[in-house]
């Protein structure tokens, strides 16, 4: 199944995805050191921050929530 056919293409979803593509990867990647467990990709955390923000999701938990039951930000995690 792919996710990305049951997105419109004008679907909000789709502009945080390209507004945070234009970033570039280096912006992302300073700030971490290394070490440890491999990190989740900050440029896919920050989409999905910013689109549960433009839902009115602010908590983890309903943002952990949101990507396992909704189609837009199983979309954005891949």
């Amino acid at each position: 199944m792919d996710l990305q056919e049951l997105i419109p293409p004008r679907h909000v979803v789709r502009v945080v995805n390209e507004a945070i593509d234009r970033i570039p990867d280096a912006t992302f990647e300073a700030p971490y050191a290394g070490g440890g467990r491999p990190p989740y990709h900050p440029k896919m955390l920050t989409k999905v921050i910013i689109y549960a923000y433009t839902q009115r999701i602010y908590s983890s938990r309903q943002i952990a929530k949101a990507v396992r039951e909704q189609v837009p930000f199983m979309w954005l995690a891949a």
